[in-house]
């Protein structure tokens, strides 16, 4: 499913509400055809988790327009986990969040049916994070924060790869079989089996000839 985030880095968490407020009611009010998206998400709230952070916000919905705050005592329609990395592979690096949360990048629980109408709103939205924020506060602010998302995306990118190069050194140092060797290997036991075969035919072949001169001899 669609989620949203802002991730800022070493900004109070009720700061982060409001900018959040502020970019989302702007981005969801422009557009007319928003307002049936809006209305069918009309008092669900979600409670987002931002996992390395330890941060817990809520986003909810009332009367065709949105809210962003820290605290929140009602009811959850649905829960949001992830890293501030995964946050931004989502918002900014554009990611298809289905594939992060089949990465399990993003864990998503709760409502399905809000879920679906919160994926729908955002595509039909299609925020781009950093045009919203150098718009809604200054080329400054706006640009900051989408650096630091696009070099945790570069972070995570490049940590990945060298974990793979890694493995596969390793694997390299054991000797572990590749595709090519375990093709080798398949051909090896085929053959070997058909052989077996072979061998199991003529010994059977033996034995009836043996049974019939033992016959023929008794006879």
């Amino acid at each position: 499913m669609s989620v949203m985030f802002l991730p800022l880095r070493l900004i109070p968490l009720p700061v982060q509400c409001v900018v959040m407020s502020t970019v989302l009611d702007l981005a969801f009010s422009r557009e007319a055809s928003l307002k049936e998206h809006l209305n069918g998400l009309n008092q669900k709230v979600f409670r987002i988790h931002v996992s390395d952070l330890d941060s817990i916000f809520y986003l909810g919905f009332k009367a065709g327009r949105t809210w962003v705050h820290p605290q929140y005592s009602g009811d959850i329609a649905v829960k949001i986990t992830a890293s501030t990395t995964g946050f931004s592979r989502m918002c900014f690096a554009h990611e298809d969040p289905d594939d992060l949360v089949f990465q399990q990048v993003l864990q998503l629980s709760g409502d399905s049916e809000a879920m679906l109408r919160f994926k729908k709103l955002l595509a039909a939205a299609d925020l781009n994070w950093e045009d919203e924020l150098r718009a809604s506060f200054g080329e400054f602010f706006g640009s900051r924060v989408a650096k630091a998302a696009y070099a945790l995306v570069k972070v995570e990118s490049k940590l990945t790869s060298t974990s793979k190069e890694t493995l596969q050194h390793y694997l390299n140092r054991i000797e572990a079989p590749n595709q090519q060797r375990l093709q080798t290997w398949q051909a090896g036991v085929e053959q070997i089996a058909h052989q077996n075969n072979r061998l199991k035919s003529k010994i059977t072949r033996l034995e009836h000839r043996t049974e019939h001169l033992d016959k023929s001899q008794n006879t």
